[in-house]
């Protein structure tokens, strides 16, 4: 007798499959557009994941029929934030980030900006955190939203939380 609190899983899950190439990421997005499907587009290092990127990121795809998360590489996070990071690897911040049920698709960039990720992607909306404002946003980036037709979008900052700032305290600790 199988108890009633089982629940039967009736298909498998690959979260690995939302990990996307540049030639997967063209073949999908065609696929959203095919289904009248609305993207919105974001993009970060994602070094340690924390609760104000799991409200961002739900935002974002709230916004819109399927979220694309572009991944800052290895070699870039180190050119941005310094020697010390990424914590983690490019793999595994995507499999992370792939993982959250907010998330359709990940693709790993190794631009310091992501002005190519999102001429790539074609995003009907590019998603920001609250950590920038509309004029912080490189020229470069915004140029191609412009250029694709997208909208821009700022979220709300949730304070208090950022991943320098919970390293740092592991490393104090």
């Amino acid at each position: 007798m199988t108890s009633p609190c089982r629940v039967r899983q009736t298909r498998l899950l690959n979260f690995g499959d939302k990990i996307l190439t540049a030639e997967s990421l063209l073949d999908w997005r065609d696929n959203l557009k095919r289904n009248g499907q609305r993207l919105a587009a974001t993009n970060g290092c994602f070094d340690i994941l924390h609760a104000g990127h799991i409200n961002y990121l739900q935002a974002a795809r709230n916004a819109a029929d399927a979220l694309i998360v572009g991944i800052n590489s290895d070699r870039s996070v180190r050119e941005l934030k310094g020697p010390t990071r990424p914590i983690q690897t490019e793999n595994d911040r995507a499999a992370i980030i792939a993982a959250l049920q907010s998330v359709d698709g990940v693709y790993i960039f190794d631009e310091l900006k992501a002005t190519k990720f999102l001429d790539l992607t074609q995003p009907d909306l590019y998603v920001k955190g609250g950590d920038y404002s509309l004029e912080e946003l490189p020229e470069e980036e915004r140029q191609i939203i412009s250029k694709i037709g997208a909208e821009l979008k700022v979220l709300g900052l949730v304070s208090g939380k950022s991943s320098s700032d919970i390293a740092d305290r592991i490393i104090r600790s």
